[in-house]
């Protein structure tokens, strides 16, 4: 195994719900990617969101995935970082980078500039606002932070290409919502710094926000790590498996697979077994190679009537 100078990598699920076939493929090949390479491993629960995480999620997140074979050299929990991310805030105020901005979801989309994210772009109508003269934290709207106006190009190592100007592309960022809460661009951002991150796996979904959190280091002087974005699970409608959308969750998954013959499917819909044969995450790591990896998403369901997943062929 190669051994780079101070890798360290993370996986990073939001607690708003159980952990997922999603949730644990996208550990798995983060854990993969960072144990193969000698690193160090972080886990980090991001627990932000005031209206759907729950400690309990917390809890059961580290019960599942330890469960599923996986372990880690650091537990972070994103609420913690509190003061980091006002500290960020600070900065951006400091350097007249950030200011208030009321305008509402609906009247973004009413203007119907489509962003690469597959929602509407902001046109950054309200640079330029003032910012209460207490200061930032007596803003009751949400805020925004200034991006450069320029390109920025991840390195990036798989074949995606992620490059863009993400201020005229999506348009400045939220930084802070209405209700305090630190929004997520802002909080990977300073969180990743904090922890000192070389290097994110994580699923395509996230990759239209690259730029944008690029552009966000460069604004809080951050250096950026070296990204890898993998293929999805996903539904058969085509969205990604996700909580918000009913996937099957861990407890129901713990029922009728045991965690070997779990991570013997996922390991043959990533494309690292020819079979799905039970194995754990550590024999994997033997014969573990990004070049193996499937590249391509793959549809799967759950079969309530016999209890098991399945997947569409097709797809792989």
């Amino acid at each position: 195994m190669s051994t780079p100078n101070k890798y360290v990598g993370r996986f990073a699920p939001s607690t708003t719900g159980p952990a997922h076939p999603g949730t644990l493929l996208a550990g798995l090949l983060a854990w993969l990617d960072a144990r193969f390479q000698n690193g160090k491993f972080i886990l980090r629960l991001e627990d932000l969101d005031p209206d759907r995480a729950q400690v309990e999620f917390s809890e059961k997140m580290i019960q599942d995935l330890t469960w599923f074979g996986l372990d880690w050299d650091e537990l972070n929990l994103q609420s913690e970082n509190t003061a980091q991310h006002h500290a960020a805030l600070d900065k951006l105020a400091q350097s007249n980078m950030l200011y208030p901005c009321a305008m509402s979801r609906a009247e973004i989309k009413k203007i119907g500039v489509r962003s690469p994210d597959g929602g509407f772009a902001y046109p950054n109508i309200n640079r330029g606002t003032p910012l209460p003269p207490e200061g930032w934290q007596q803003s009751e709207q949400p805020l925004r932070a200034q991006l450069p106006d320029k390109v920025f190009e991840p390195v990036e190592l798989s074949t995606g290409n992620w490059a863009q100007n993400p201020s005229r592309a999506l348009g400045d960022p939220i930084v802070k919502r209405r209700d305090g809460s630190i929004a997520y661009n802002l909080a990977v951002v300073v969180d990743d710094a904090n922890s000192q991150v070389s290097h994110v796996v994580r699923g395509s979904d996230i990759a239209s926000s690259t730029a944008t959190q690029m552009a966000l280091m460069e604004l809080l002087n951050i250096p950026s790590p070296i990204y890898r974005h993998h293929f999805l699970l996903l539904e058969p409608r085509g969205e990604k498996l996700a909580k918000l959308h009913g996937s099957i969750g861990a407890p129901v998954l713990r029922q009728h697979y045991g965690p070997q013959e779990l991570c013997g499917i996922l390991a043959h819909l990533a494309g690292l077994q020819g079979e799905p044969k039970p194995c754990t995450p550590r024999q994997l790591l033997e014969n573990f190679s990004w070049n193996d990896v499937s590249r391509q998403d793959i549809v799967l369901k759950w079969d309530e009537t016999q209890n098991q997943l399945l997947w569409d062929k097709e797809s792989e």
